[in-house]
This record gives C-alpha cells, structure tokens and sequence, in this order.
C-alpha cells in the first residue's frame, strides 16, 4: 500500500481506522532497536508479561507447565532503553500525531508502550477485540503506532484489522465478559469475514485506532516476531483520575 502525504495518511485511518507507513523506519534502525529487544528477552529483564499470566487460548496453563516463561510482552518500553524511547518520541511521530489530533500529543505510557514478543509454539493468539475496553479517557480517540522489526505475516501471528470498525457501534452484547469480540454470533462474524492482515516488512508502521477491532494469530514460523508498539493521545484527551489509564506519568514531547 503505497500512501504518501502525511495528510492523506491520517485521512485514511479517519476512514479505515487504520493506514500502513511503509519503510517509516530505516533498516539499520529497526536491526539496533531488534538487538536490544533480543538481549533483554535473553535476560528476560524486568517488566515483563508472560503468556501464562494472560491465559490467551494456545499459552501455558501455568509457568510450570511447559513453555511456562515465555515471554509475551517487554513492558515500559519507554523506560527499558533509550533507542525505544526516542522512536516513541521521533520528530516524525510528533508531527503525524499534531497532524492527526490538532493539538500536542501525548504518549501514555499506562498502555502498549511495550515490545511485543510473539514466539513459535506457545505464543497465544489474541481474540478479536477494541483496544479502549480497558482504557479510559475523557474521549475514546487515541492512536496506536506498531513498528514492525520484521516481516510480519499471517504466519508468524501478523495483526488482522476489520476496516471502518472504529466508527461502528456495537451493543455490549456483542462483547464477551472479558470484553472481546465474540466470534460466535452471526453479525459478528460477517463483519470480521472483512478483516484484512496487511503484510509487514521492517520499518513498516501502522497507525491504528484505539476502536479499530483486531486480532492477532499464532506464530507457526520458527523465529520470535518483534513489534514495537506505543499509544498516542492529543493533550487535552486527559485519562481519567485512579484510572490504569491514569496511572502513569505521561510523555509531553
């Protein structure tokens, strides 16, 4: 998907809830940003998220079962290196944000803000789901950016997307207990039957909206997948007081 001007990148994702940027990032940078993040899952350096804490169907029932450590996610990126850090501030980040929200943006570092780590065998799947289920701000309008440091396909567990969804409005009986997608009704599977998997190269970027439904398979590949994922709000968007959202100091860059 070749798109160019910065504008027209952020009016597709007003109208699709998601837009690819290819190449945004150079080959030596994601090679840099891939090194770290393989280092410190080798030491599995605090935090981190395990598959087995999030019981996701194909994880470990327990970290003693087998494939019981491995990791899911590296969280506080922001925070675990400087390199992840400045992608998530990068000029052309803040401007494709300003651009996009018409005002100061903002990292929230209570969401994403993490390396994911999707590993072959007992790397879960992750069901069909709205990022804002569990994030509460003044307005449902935020944007994730997910670096991908690698090919990403639908056989190493690529993201699925359901193009418009983030402007459709869906009774909370559409939604499991755990708030995801139930893939179980009619109407809901004839609208994931639209989704798309955008196939990844890395330094590939895409923008997505915190209400764009998505989805992510297993990774039937033989190497871990890396994406670096990071949420972005304009500042006058505040997340609400003793809320998770709320619960970390935010990024002003």
């Amino acid at each position: 998907m070749s798109v160019h001007s910065k504008k027209e990148q952020v009016q597709m994702l007003r109208e699709r809830g998601f837009v690819v940027v290819p190449g945004l990032v150079s080959p030596e940078r994601c090679s840099e940003l891939k090194q770290i993040a393989l280092q410190q899952l080798q030491e599995a350096a605090t935090p981190v998220e395990f598959e087995a804490d999030l019981r996701y169907p194909g994880a470990p029932e327990s970290k003693h079962a087998p494939g019981g450590h491995t990791v899911r996610r590296l969280l506080d990126a922001y925070a675990r290196h400087p390199r992840f850090a400045e992608w998530a501030t990068a000029p052309e980040i803040r401007g494709w944000m300003e651009t996009y929200f018409g005002e100061e943006p903002r990292l929230s570092r209570a969401h994403h803000n993490c390396m994911m780590t999707k590993h072959p065998a007992y790397g879960s799947l992750t069901g069909w789901h709205r990022d804002v289920r569990y994030w509460s701000f003044e307005r449902d309008d935020l944007v994730s950016v997910w670096l991908a440091l690698g090919p990403e396909t639908v056989d190493n567990g690529a993201l699925w997307l359901v193009p418009q969804s983030h402007s459709a409005t869906f009774t909370s009986e559409r939604f499991d207990d755990a708030k995801f997608f139930r893939s179980d009704l009619p109407e809901n599977q004839a609208l994931i039957q639209t989704a798309v998997s955008p196939e990844l190269k890395a330094g590939d970027v895409v923008f997505f909206h915190c209400n764009t439904l998505h989805s992510a398979g297993k990774n039937i590949s033989d190497d871990v997948k890396f994406s670096l994922v990071y949420t972005y709000h304009g500042a006058s968007n505040v997340p609400l007081p003793g809320s998770r959202s709320a619960s970390k100091p935010e990024v002003a860059f």
